[in-house]
């Protein structure tokens, strides 16, 4: 049976008041979701040790982003190690804000997916077609490379390790929205990609992002191949953040 995961990223928000009040609602909260259902916080680095106390060990947590290297003279960086010895279980890789503001390529995903891997830590592999892409009939073509080239480290034992979120670029923070059966579409899709590449693709959790809220959730969850979601702006409002996990948790 495959991971279902709501994994909320906070990007660069939050503050103590909001790791104590919105942590708290949400472990509070998430014992009446289906014990299948596994909610993670991925806040900025900054919050994780605020996040972790307040979690308590019912919620997961998460780093935004880890470095390709594992110690030595990267000032501002910070390693997977250091991110699981700080209590985290997931780390993101290849968000498309880093690819896109900070540019990281498949090449560097492929690196750091091998490194969050070999620390223990679960990666979550962000892949997604800008606007233009899909608007060219690029789009499939697109996310299989990034699938294909991001995931080119990961060894044989390693697949339960890595859970990948498609989020079209054009629908991030936009308000926009791929309609249900385009995200089943693509999941597919990457599906077939995995298990092309020999990947136990039945068994690979794939979440979707791009604009889930709590009125669109259930549709979007309600797809055979998407497996949760990777929540952004509505994971900072502890109420409709956890309406989105029972959403999931109803299907399950």
């Amino acid at each position: 049976m495959r991971r279902k995961i709501v994994a909320g990223n906070w990007k660069m928000n939050g503050s103590k008041d909001l790791s104590e009040k919105l942590v708290g609602y949400v472990r509070s909260e998430s014992v009446s979701l289906d014990k299948g259902v596994e909610v993670v916080i991925i806040p900025p680095a900054i919050y994780i040790g605020d996040v972790v106390r307040e979690a308590q060990g019912n919620i997961s947590v998460g780093i935004q982003n880890v470095a390709r290297w594992q110690s030595g003279a990267y000032t501002g960086e910070v390693s997977s190690e250091m991110a699981k010895d700080s209590g985290c279980c997931f780390a993101l890789v290849g968000h498309s804000e880093r690819r896109q503001l900070f540019g990281e390529t498949d090449k560097m995903v492929a690196e750091k997916v091998s490194i969050v891997v070999g620390s223990g830590l679960t990666a979550i592999v962000c892949v997604g077609e800008t606007l233009e892409e899909r608007e060219s009939g690029r789009a499939e073509v697109v996310v299989a490379g990034q699938v294909r080239e991001g995931l080119s480290s990961v060894k044989q034992g390693d697949w339960q390790n890595i859970v990948l979120a498609y989020e079209p670029v054009w629908a991030i923070g936009t308000g926009k929205t791929a309609t249900s059966d385009d995200a089943q579409a693509m999941h597919a899709a990457i599906r077939d990609v995995l298990r092309d590449m020999g990947a136990p693709a039945d068994e690979i959790a794939l979440l979707y992002g791009g604009s889930v809220k709590a009125d669109n959730a259930a549709d979007l969850f309600s797809e055979p191949d998407v497996d949760g979601g990777l929540i952004g702006g509505a994971s900072l409002v502890a109420k409709e953040f956890m309406s989105i996990c029972r959403s999931l948790s109803a299907g399950t």
